[in-house]
């Protein structure tokens, strides 16, 4: 599609994206802005992430720029940092077919008694733009931006299916669901964020194989959980999990308690959210688990020690999924504050060790996401932004009073 018929201009990438892009293409490198991005920009959306895809090979990418890290065991990716923010280049990579990926899982098996080789020929098989556009999971996220001619590239019919407002499937979605599960968790956030349909034959695919997710990695599924609770959308998107049968595999105590304070809770969070152009760094995961786990399941707020043996009794679960013990440890802090927060007579000596609670910014946060108490929110607000000064004035008034009322009157002594 070329520059006339499409809406992206390069004002609108970041510039440091662009002086990775055009530093690539200097040393003679294809590079393309790939995938969310450019499925954003055409949308005009803002991106969350300005992601590049290049011919070069990540020492490759290493040799272009000094200020680069070459991460990951697995899938080897460059980061390119500028300060605080990452610009992650990805070399394009192919399919690998079953019969490949098998030769290549022989061969990485160690000779008898030596050390397993690391995953590098199966996991980083290179290609070209166009292996690396069939690999992608669904069709808008397989577009590639070319800053050379400032086209759009389109090898899957991501085009039409924008246009469409349609989640459809690169490839068979049974297959592709199989391969991995958490494309379904994707297919429904990318639908309801974008407000876009599926595609008839991936709710064919989900309904066949939802259970398929119970298998995907743990670790992962957290992480896309709480990146749907980030996303502004969480009611809207839990919703359609449940009601297609996929949450009761992930997290049955969620799907069994999807009631009216699951969703008041969600919409509360949603609408903290909005507030901001990009999730704020005040939504922690403590405050995103519970927003998600108390609705649904009782938490044990008993202050307990690491070694106590009934630590896990009453503890914040998600189905099987790895909750980090420190976000359940603060979660109960956070909630066991709240009620010291909505009490306008709480003691100066009492308020200031709430301020200097660690987890006072998150039972802050919570207050003013579901405490519903807005006269307690403003005064504590006032409280913190004062650096507790106030609190620090009216408790030394207070013990001054203390002492005056404390002191003996003495009589005078006799002549």
């Amino acid at each position: 599609m070329p520059r006339a018929e499409h809406t992206i201009s390069r004002r609108q990438i970041d510039p440091d994206a662009l002086k990775v892009l055009y530093r690539l293409r200097t040393f003679d490198h294809v590079a393309y802005l790939v995938g969310g991005g450019v499925r954003d920009l055409l949308l005009k959306r803002r991106p969350k992430d300005f992601d590049i895809g290049t011919s070069a090979h990540p020492q490759q990418v290493k040799r272009v720029f000094r200020n680069c890290w070459i991460i990951g065991r697995r899938f080897r990716l460059a980061h390119v940092k500028f300060g605080p923010k990452t610009i992650e280049v990805a070399t394009f990579r192919r399919q690998v077919p079953p019969e490949e990926a098998a030769a290549a899982e022989a061969a990485e098996q160690p000779a008898e008694g030596g050390k397993r080789r690391p995953p590098s020929r199966r996991d980083n098989t290179f290609g070209t733009a166009e292996e690396d556009a069939f690999r992608r999971d669904f069709t808008i996220n397989a577009l590639f931006y070319d800053i050379a001619t400032f086209s759009v590239i389109d090898y899957v019919g991501g085009l039409e299916d924008l246009r469409n407002g349609v989640i459809r499937s690169i490839g068979d979605p049974r297959e592709r669901f199989v391969e991995d599960p958490v494309r379904m968790l994707r297919a429904v956030a990318f639908a309801e964020r974008l407000d876009f349909r599926l595609d008839p034959p991936v709710l064919e695919a989900i309904a066949e194989h939802g259970a398929e997710i119970a298998n995907a990695s743990p670790a992962r599924m957290i992480e896309e959980l709480y990146k749907i609770l980030r996303s502004g959308v969480s009611a809207r998107i839990y919703r359609s999990l449940v009601e297609l049968g996929l949450m009761a595999h992930i997290a049955p105590e969620v799907a069994r308690g999807a009631a009216p304070a699951l969703w008041t809770s969600l919409a509360a969070l949603d609408a903290y959210r909005g507030r901001f152009e990009s999730a704020p760094s005040s939504l922690t995961n403590p405050v995103l688990l519970g927003s998600l786990a108390a609705p649904v399941q009782p938490i044990d707020l008993t202050p307990r020690r690491r070694d106590d043996p009934r630590w896990k009794e009453g503890a914040v679960t998600l189905g099987e999924l790895p909750v980090a013990r420190r976000d359940m440890d603060r979660l109960r802090q956070l909630l066991a504050l709240q009620p010291k927060l909505k009490d306008p007579g709480l003691p100066p000596r009492q308020q200031r060790m709430v301020l200097h609670r660690g987890t006072f910014a998150d039972a802050l946060t919570w207050l003013e996401i579901h405490g519903d108490d807005a006269a307690a929110l403003d005064r504590w607000q006032a409280l913190a932004a004062g650096g507790g000064a106030e609190v620090e004035r009216r408790g030394r008034r207070r013990r001054r009073r203390s002492r005056r009322r404390g002191r003996r009157r003495t009589d005078p002594a006799p002549q």
